[in-house]
């Protein structure tokens, strides 16, 4: 399989010895598990600023005008501007890689996504967002960043995968160039994806790709890229999951006999209370559909997001 998919990743996730200690964080679930389908491109800010391996350790402090980063034993040595430096000069870099997604080593003063550890007068607290990975978030928005251990989470798991592919599928569907026809083709195979994600943005993504005409096409590429990555950021629900299911059943009303709609009924209900896996009715529906092609649905990304062998539907 040829890693095609490109992934950003804090260098010490993936095994490098870059800690502070010269040692690593690495994450079996992305060595073993997603490396076959990833091409990661390995980041470590601190070392990237200059700073050695090993090191002393650093931390964020916050006083009323900003953070900054010092070292914890001797917070006279402040690497704030030497990193901030570091950190826009890099994700600029990455920005021109059009990297799919991003995975962070969580509670790092530069990596970690969220509760990293703030020092302030009153004492600390879980509140901050590591330097590189913030102005990560900031210049590119639309990007799925999630933190290594997060991904332990069946749920988050699914997600962030979903969301890396749907923008690798956004990029490739639109090729060398942007065009009206392309962003219009691409968000009708989402739609089902985005009633299962966040009914408010489909709504709204409908409305917005109604007006294409009305948007300059590489501003609206901008803006509706943002929306879609966006509205992916929400989990699809068992609720929603579910209203897709019965939407897909009702494409099969004509072809199926009385047994089969019994039968499919009844897996996506025993789905909607937690009695199976929404592998479950999404077997039976491919299994109707390729007996009864309907060429909207076999279009429709939802189906498969992701290679079959992630296997990340067993347990949703």
């Amino acid at each position: 399989m040829q890693n095609v998919i490109k992934v950003g990743i804090s260098a010490c996730v993936l095994g490098e010895k870059v800690r502070f200690d010269a040692g690593h964080k690495v994450s079996k679930f992305v060595t073993k598990e997603l490396a076959p389908y990833f091409d990661f491109v390995p980041v470590c800010p601190e070392v990237g600023a200059g700073m050695p391996v090993p090191r002393p350790t650093i931390r964020l402090i916050s006083n009323e005008e900003r953070v900054t980063l010092v070292e914890t034993k001797d917070p006279t040595q402040d690497h704030t501007v030497q990193m901030e430096s570091y950190c826009e000069k890099k994700v600029e870099q990455l920005e021109g890689e059009q990297l799919r997604g991003y995975i962070v080593c969580a509670k790092s003063p530069t990596c970690g996504m969220e509760r990293v550890k703030v020092y302030k007068k009153r004492g600390a607290e879980n509140d901050g967002v590591g330097i590189f990975t913030k102005q990560l978030m900031k210049s590119m928005p639309w990007l799925p960043v999630e933190e290594d251990g997060r991904l332990n989470d069946p749920v988050l798991k699914e997600n962030f995968i979903t969301r890396v592919y749907t923008l690798d599928d956004f990029y490739n569907s639109m090729g060398k160039e942007v065009t009206r026809g392309k962003i219009v083709a691409f968000h009708s195979r989402y739609k089902l994806t985005l009633m299962a994600h966040h009914p408010a943005s489909y709504k709204q993504l409908g409305n917005l790709v109604a007006h294409i005409k009305d948007y300059d096409v590489n501003e609206f590429f901008q803006l509706y890229r943002e929306g879609l990555m966006t509205a992916m950021t929400n989990r699809a629900s068992r609720k929603n999951n579910t209203n897709v299911l019965m939407h897909l059943q009702g494409y099969f009303k004509r072809n199926l006999d009385k047994p089969q709609k019994q039968e499919l009924r009844r897996v996506i209900d025993e789905y909607r209370v937690g009695l199976l896996p929404l592998l479950a009715p999404l077997t039976l529906i491919k299994h109707y559909l390729s007996a009864h092609p309907d060429e909207y649905l076999l279009l429709q990304a939802y189906l498969e997001p992701y290679p079959q062998e992630m296997r990340l539907r067993y347990s949703l």
